[in-house]
């Protein structure tokens, strides 16, 4: 036998073990995704170029003393949907962005809601601040 034969391997080969990993973390990434559950809307699509003359999008605010603002202005659920059915009259698909208290009622989000369910409104989007 040679001297060489003799040497033991003080190297471990850590390749296998780093595969492994990436595959765990793979399936755990692909997993927690999937678990993910929603609210499904339709939010309204975006482009590059910009909006001159097309459809204006609407803002809804319920703020934490129960009102209800379109845009900026105060408004009660009745005077809502006549406003809103007279914008859809002109931008058949407009979007809507509802933003609502954290402290607000839930009924009174979800009577905006339905507002805008009867006006056949199909872009809508709730609008959330993320963790910190």
């Amino acid at each position: 036998m040679d001297a060489g034969d003799n040497n033991s391997y003080d190297d471990i080969n850590v390749t296998p073990m780093v595969d492994l990993y990436l595959v765990l973390l793979l399936i755990f990434i692909i997993m927690t995704t999937a678990g993910v559950q929603g609210v499904k809307v339709d939010l309204p699509k975006g482009s590059k170029a910009p909006a001159v003359g097309g459809p204006k999008g609407k803002s809804i605010t319920v703020n934490n003393e129960g009102k209800v603002f379109l845009d900026t202005v105060p408004v009660t659920l009745p005077e809502l949907e006549s406003k809103l059915s007279e914008h859809k009259s002109k931008f058949p698909e407009f979007p809507v962005v509802v933003r609502g208290d954290r402290a607000t009622q839930y009924q009174l989000v979800m009577d905006v809601l339905d507002v805008l369910g009867r006006l056949d409104v199909k872009q809508i989007g709730l609008a959330t601040v993320g963790p910190k």
